[in-house]
C-alpha cells in the first residue's frame, strides 16, 4: 500500500509539472427524421469522460482537450448516433457531426462502472446498461423483474413485489443496489421476502456492472452492483435552460397492473429545478392453472430539488420519498373449509376451498441527497466530487391482521473523490467513502440484536493509455467495517480490494479486456447475530459471531465487437472464494423449520455469457443471448443454493419505418445441481412478443409499446424462488405503455 500511495504522489508531482498541448471537438446534432438540429443532447469524450449538451441551433463544442485520439458519442432520450472517432492535434479543431434516430442498437453509456460516464464497450467491467425506452414498457413493480432475463441476470423472489437481482450466481449482501450511485437504504439483501420495490416509468437508465466492483463501491460489491440513474445523478453536470421531462401510463392485463408517471425539469439561467411523482399496483396474478392469492403490491414515489451548474463548480441537492404494499403468497392452510366458521380471521378461500392468510409488508422509505464537485481546475488536481445522502427506510410485516415484525434501518453515507489532471499518459482518480448504519427489528422476526455499523475506506484507482488501443488499470481499496451490537461484543474487519486489467482494440470495432480481483468482505449483520425463526429464508437461523472476512480472487474475460449494424459480447469468469459463508443445515428442525447454522467453506464461481445484435437486413435484427454458471462448495463438492440453470434467448426485431416488433423465445434447462435443502426444476420454453410505435420531433420522444408475455400460457418455476412448490410465474398476460419524454 505504500508504494501505491508513493506511486500516486509521484503520479500527481508530474501533473503539477508537466505542460501539454490542447485542442478542441465541435460539431452539430441533428434528428434523423427532420434533419432539424437537436438541442440538450449528450455528447461524451471518452476516455476522458467529459460530457457537453448541444445548444438551440444543435450545436457543441468540447475545448481544451490534449492532443489525442478520442471517441465520441451523442445521445437523448433514447436516441442515439453512430460512434465517432477523431483526432485532436495541438492548436487544431477537429469536427464530428451527429445524426440522431431511433434504432434497435443504440450506444450504451455507463457511470457505475468507472464513476464516470463512458461507453460499454470502453469500460473495464462487464456492464449493461438499459435507457428509457427500455424501461417504458416493463411491466414490473420489482428491480429484480425489471432486470429479469438479461445475460448473466437472474430473479430471486418470494412473489412479484419481492424480486431482486442476482448476478452471474451471487445474491444478498454480496450484489450492492444503488440509486444515483448511493445505496438505497433498503433490507432486501438480508432476506428472501424483503424486496427492493421500484417504479420503472421514474428512471432514466438501469447500469448493471456484473463481476466484483468491491474497488469503488465497497465490500458489498463482491457479485456485482445494480445502479438505478434518476434524472438526479451527479454525472449529468451541466444545466439547461427551459422545460424537460417526461409523462407515461401503463396498464395490463392477468394481473390488473396500472399506473403512471411524470416529472419536470425546469432550468434558468445557472438553477434547474426538478420534480416528480408516480406509482402503479398491480393485483393477485394468474398462472396457467390458478390465481395465487396475496401477490399483489403496490408503490408511490415523489421527488423534488435544485441544482446550480457554474462554469466550475455544480451542487444539487434533493429529497425523495417512496411509500407502498407488497405482499407474500403463502400456502394454503391444508383444511378445506365447509363453512364459515370454520375460516381464520383475515384469511381467503380460493376456488379450491383452500384458504390463505393475508401476509403484507407495507414500507416507507425517505431520503435526502447532497452532491456537488468541481472541474476542469487546471491543478494537480482538476476537480472533486462528493455526495452525502441519508436514507431512512421502515417496514412491517403483517399477518392476519396484527403486525408480527417491524423493521427500521436509518443510513448515512458519504463519498468524495478527486479527479488527478491527466499527465502524459497517465490519469486517475482517488478518495473516501464512509457508512454509519442504525438497524433495528422488533417482533417475533427480531432474529437479532440492534446493531450499529460504520464503515471507512479509501481507494484510488490508476488508468495507463499505453497507446491509441490499449489502456492499462490498476486500482486498490482499504476498507473498514465495525459492528457494535446491543449487548454482545462488538466485531471489527479490514481488508483490502485490488484489481488490475487491460482493455485493448484488436480490430476495428473489437475490444478484448481481462481483469483480476482480489476482494474482501465483512460479514453481513445476520450472518454474525442471528438466532431465530427466519420465514424468508425457511429455516431457523443461527449466527455466528466468530465468522473471518470473505476473501476472493477472481479473473474476467471479455469480447466485444461494436460496429453500425453488429454489437456482440462474450464473458468468462472465475472466481475462487475463501472462507465464503453460507447457511449450513444441522439436520435438525426447530418451530417447525430447517435449523441452519452460518459457516464458512471455500467456493468457487464459474461461467459465461453473452449477447448478440446484429443486422440481418435493414429492417430486420437478430438478438441472442444466454448465461450459464457452476457454483459449489469446493471442499464438499456441494451445489450452492439457487444458482441459476443454463438460458437461453433468440429473437427478431422487425422494423418498418415507425413500427416494430420483436417476437422472442426464451429456452431455460432444467437445473438438477441442486444444495442440500433445494428441490430441482424442470426446464422450460417461453414465448414473447413485443411491438412499439415510435414517433420523433424536435423536443419530443413518443412511445406507445405492447407487450405480450407467456403468449402460450406455460406453466413454469423459477429455481430462484422460495416459494417456488406453492406459487409458479405468471400466466399469459398483455400490457399496454405510453410514454413521451419531452426537451
Amino acid at each position: 500500500m505504500k508504494v501505491f500511495l508513493f506511486g500516486l504522489i509521484f503520479s500527481l508531482e508530474l501533473g503539477a509539472q508537466a505542460s501539454f498541448s490542447v485542442g478542441s471537438v465541435s460539431g452539430t446534432v441533428t434528428l434523423a427524421a427532420t434533419g432539424k438540429p437537436v438541442h440538450h443532447a449528450s455528447v461524451l469524450l471518452v476516455p476522458l469522460g467529459r460530457v457537453v449538451e448541444s445548444d438551440d441551433d444543435g450545436k457543441y463544442r468540447l475545448a481544451e482537450v490534449p492532443a489525442g485520439r478520442y471517441t465520441l458519442v451523442a445521445t437523448v432520450n433514447g436516441l442515439s448516433g453512430d460512434r465517432m472517432v477523431v483526432t485532436v492535434t495541438a492548436g487544431g479543431m477537429a469536427t464530428a457531426d451527429f445524426v440522431l434516430a431511433i434504432s434497435p442498437l443504440r450506444q450504451e453509456i455507463t457511470v457505475t462502472a468507472s464513476g464516470r460516464p463512458e461507453t460499454t464497450v470502453e469500460a473495464f467491467s462487464s456492464v449493461a446498461s438499459l435507457d428509457t425506452l427500455e424501461l417504458s414498457t416493463k411491466a414490473a413493480s420489482s428491480l429484480g423483474d425489471v432486470l429479469d432475463g438479461q445475460p448473466g441476470v437472474a430473479k430471486r423472489s418470494f412473489g412479484p413485489g419481492t424480486g431482486r437481482p442476482v448476478l452471474r450466481g451471487f445474491d444478498g449482501d454480496r450484489v450492492l443496489i444503488m440509486q444515483d450511485g448511493v445505496r438505497t437504504g433498503s433490507l432486501s439483501s438480508q432476506s428472501g421476502d424483503h424486496g427492493e420495490p421500484l417504479d420503472p416509468q421514474g428512471l432514466e437508465r438501469v447500469e448493471v456492472v456484473r463481476g466484483p466492483a468491491t474497488l469503488l463501491y465497497g465490500s458489498n460489491a463482491v457479485g456485482g452492483v445494480v445502479n438505478m440513474i434518476t434524472g438526479h445523478h451527479e454525472a449529468q453536470n451541466a444545466g439547461h435552460e427551459g422545460l424537460h421531462g417526461y409523462l407515461s401510463g401503463i396498464g395490463g392485463t392477468n394481473n390488473g397492473l396500472h399506473g403512471g408517471s411524470a416529472g419536470l425539469d425546469y432550468g434558468v439561467g445557472r438553477w434547474v429545478f426538478r420534480m416528480g411523482s408516480g406509482g402503479q399496483r398491480t393485483a393477485d396474478y394468474r398462472t396457467p392453472e390458478e390465481r395465487i392469492f396475496n401477490s399483489a403490491a403496490r408503490t408511490y414515489s415523489g421527488q423534488g430539488g435544485v441544482a446550480r451548474y457554474g462554469e466550475r463548480s455544480w451542487f444539487n441537492v434533493s429529497y425523495n420519498t417512496q411509500r407502498g404494499t407488497y405482499q407474500v403468497p403463502n400456502a394454503a392452510i391444508e383444511e378445506h373449509h365447509e363453512d364459515e366458521a370454520k375460516t381464520p380471521k383475515a384469511a381467503a378461500a380460493d376456488e379450491h376451498g383452500h384458504s390463505h392468510e393475508s401476509v403484507r409488508l407495507p414500507f416507507t422509505r425517505q431520503g435526502v441527497r447532497l452532491a456537488g464537485g468541481y472541474r476542469n481546475l487546471n491543478r494537480p488536481i482538476e476537480g472533486l466530487q462528493y455526495s452525502y445522502n441519508y436514507t431512512d427506510w421502515r417496514h412491517n410485516e403483517v399477518a392476519g391482521g396484527e403486525i408480527e415484525n417491524r423493521f427500521y434501518n436509518k443510513q448515512s453515507d458519504y463519498r468524495v473523490v478527486f479527479e488527478q489532471r491527466r499527465s502524459g499518459r497517465l490519469s486517475g482518480s482517488f478518495g473516501g467513502w464512509g457508512l454509519r448504519r442504525d438497524y433495528k427489528a422488533i417482533g417475533a422476526e427480531a432474529i437479532t440484536p440492534p446493531v450499529v455499523q460504520n464503515a471507512l475506506a479509501g481507494f484510488a484507482v490508476e488508468t495507463l493509455t499505453i497507446s491509441d488501443r490499449v489502456r492499462m488499470q490498476v486500482g486498490a481499496r482499504l476498507e473498514n467495517n465495525r459492528f457494535r451490537p446491543e449487548r454482545l461484543a462488538s466485531r471489527s474487519f479490514t481488508g483490502l480490494s485490488a484489481s488490475a486489467g487491460i482493455n485493448a482494440s484488436v480490430w476495428d470495432g473489437g475490444v478484448f479486456v481481462a481483469n483480476y480481483n482480489h476482494s474482501y468482505r465483512a460479514p453481513a449483520i445476520e450472518e454474525l447475530y442471528a438466532r431465530g425463526p427466519h420465514l424468508g429464508n425457511l429455516t431457523y437461523e443461527i449466527g455466528s459471531a466468530k465468522l473471518r472476512r470473505e476473501r476472493g480472487d477472481g479473473l474476467d474475460v471479455s469480447l466485444r465487437h461494436t460496429t453500425n449494424r453488429v454489437r456482440a459480447e462474450l464473458n468468462y469468469f472465475y472466481y475462487r472464494m475463501r472462507d465464503f459463508v453460507f447457511l449450513a443445515p444441522t439436520g435438525e428442525e426447530k418451530d417447525g423449520l430447517l435449523e441452519a447454522e452460518y459457516a464458512q467453506a471455500n467456493s468457487r464461481y464459474m461461467g459465461v455469457d453473452g449477447r448478440l445484435q446484429a443486422g440481418l437486413h435493414r429492417n430486420v435484427w437478430l438478438n441472442l443471448g444466454f448465461d450459464t454458471v457452476n457454483a459449489e462448495l469446493t471442499g464438499l463438492g456441494t451445489p450452492l443454493p439457487r444458482i441459476p440453470p443454463v438460458r437461453g434467448r433468440v429473437g427478431l426485431d422487425l422494423r418498418a419505418g415507425r413500427w416494430s416488433l420483436a417476437p422472442e423465445a426464451v429456452l431455460v434447462n432444467q437445473q438438477t445441481r441442486t444444495f442440500t435443502t433445494e428441490s430441482p426444476t424442470a426446464g422450460f420454453a417461453l414465448f414473447n412478443l413485443r411491438g412499439a410505435y415510435t414517433v420523433t420531433t424536435q423536443h419530443t420522444v413518443h412511445l406507445f409499446g405492447v407487450n405480450v408475455f407467456n403468449t402460450g400460457n406455460r406453466l413454469y418455476r423459477n429455481h430462484l424462488s422460495f416459494i417456488k412448490e406453492v406459487a409458479p410465474e405468471i400466466g399469459r398476460g398483455v400490457s399496454i405503455s405510453y410514454s413521451v419524454r419531452f426537451f
